[in-house]
């Protein structure tokens, strides 16, 4: 943990003595318009279609208990699975999603592709950031996440709320409101594989700052870096050993998600130079370097849940007999060495990330000194998120 803190301030220390220009290209702001909406793939919309109607039939017709493979694919693939698909083959999750693809067709028998209302641009990311809240919190908060019946209950509700609220206000919804599609995205935008749709080898680092910046978008990345680390520290026996009502787990998880979210926001604030409305905008401008934090905690602390439980999901999906390979469990240095490095790979990636838009959006009398509280919040971030995954 000391090692890894040491390596990121070393960074930071090189980056500000080397890096002396902006190198990558900057965010475009809600207020420039909308970005263009790609077409999707109907092939790969079919085949959504189809996967998801099979496992929409394995969830509600499968058995009512841990049995059912439904409800292992909705944590495991649907969740965690979406972070490497994404990294993987961009963000392909829009052309799959059955959502999309049944508001398409609605769009087109009643002659309103683009939905019968205007998406509002100050509700911004605010719709996903309440779905990530509630998936999370079904997953760490509530009485029984194990739960068939609560599974089936949250994908009914989710289903028919981002079909009719995609219907009412158009595809625009789904690039702010869906969740899973939001979630998406934004990782989409990491990935050295794609870009821009196309498959082409690259420099993550310059498609990460086209995140878009809407309202929300700190609390979105908040919930999503707060909610893992809460799962961390849920699991430690400090956490274990006591006995809780889901009010308390959920208002811990709140707080989680607020800390991370909050403290962000006042490191990004913390500078000279600027204006009351400039530092007001400075949070939504850097908030694209928490993607990659995001991301490398997802795989430290999910990868053995992917890989090794997501054998047995497979296998309950098809009806066959459970053969799990304990592929990382059973080499603990590796798989040690494997979650420190994503922490910090995320880290580093981040204050990359961080340092060029700050020569972007800062005073050039103030862009170092604008930067230390962000590094300093880095380091926070990175040496709590070790403690916490090895604190079990």
């Amino acid at each position: 943990m000391v090692g890894a803190s040491w390596a990121l301030t070393i960074s930071f220390g090189v980056l500000a003595l080397a890096w002396k220009e902006p190198r990558f290209e900057a965010v475009s702001d809600s207020a420039q318009g909308p970005e263009p909406l790609p077409r999707r793939r109907a092939w790969l919309s079919s085949i959504g279609l189809v996967v998801a109607a099979w496992w929409l039939g394995v969830l509600y017709l499968g058995p009512d208990d841990a049995a059912n493979g439904g409800l292992g694919a909705f944590y495991i693939y649907v969740w965690v699975g979406l972070v490497p698909l994404a990294i993987l083959a961009g963000h392909v999750w829009r052309d799959l999603s059955p959502w999309r693809t049944i508001q398409a067709v609605v769009g087109r028998l009643t002659g309103r592709p683009d939905g019968f209302v205007e998406y509002p641009a100050w509700l911004g990311y605010w719709p996903a950031v309440a779905g990530v809240f509630a998936f999370v919190w079904l997953e760490l908060a509530s009485p029984d996440p194990g739960s068939v019946g609560a599974v089936r209950t949250w994908v009914a509700v989710y289903a028919v709320v981002t079909v009719v609220a995609g219907i009412v206000l158009g595809p625009r919804w789904y690039d702010r409101g869906d969740p899973l599609d939001v979630y998406s995205g934004i990782v989409a935008h990491l990935s050295p594989f794609v870009a821009d749709g196309r498959w082409t080898l690259h420099n993550p680092l310059r498609t990460l700052p086209r995140v878009p910046v809407h309202p929300g978008l700190v609390a979105l990345l908040g919930t999503l870096l707060g909610s893992t680390a809460y799962d961390s520290f849920s699991a430690s026996s400090f956490w274990q050993q006591k006995s809780l009502s889901s009010v308390q787990h959920t208002l811990t998880l709140i707080g989680f998600c607020a800390v991370v979210a909050l403290l962000f926001q006042a490191a990004s604030r913390a500078t000279g130079g600027v204006t009351a409305e400039e530092r007001s905008r400075l949070p939504g401008r850097l908030a694209h370097s928490l993607v990659p934090i995001v991301i490398g905690y997802v795989f430290a602390h999910y990868l053995t849940y992917l890989v090794e439980k997501g054998q047995g999901v497979a296998h309950a999906l098809v009806g066959s007999e459970p053969d799990v390979t304990y592929v990382l469990s059973t080499h603990t240095s590796t798989l040690a060495a494997l979650k420190v490095g994503f922490v910090v790979a995320g880290h580093v990636l981040a204050v990359v990330a961080a340092h060029d838009r700050a020569l972007i959006v800062l005073p050039r009398a103030h862009r170092l000194t604008g930067q230390l509280a962000m590094l300093v919040l880095m380091v926070g971030y990175t040496f709590t998120g070790l403690f916490l995954l090895f604190s079990v």
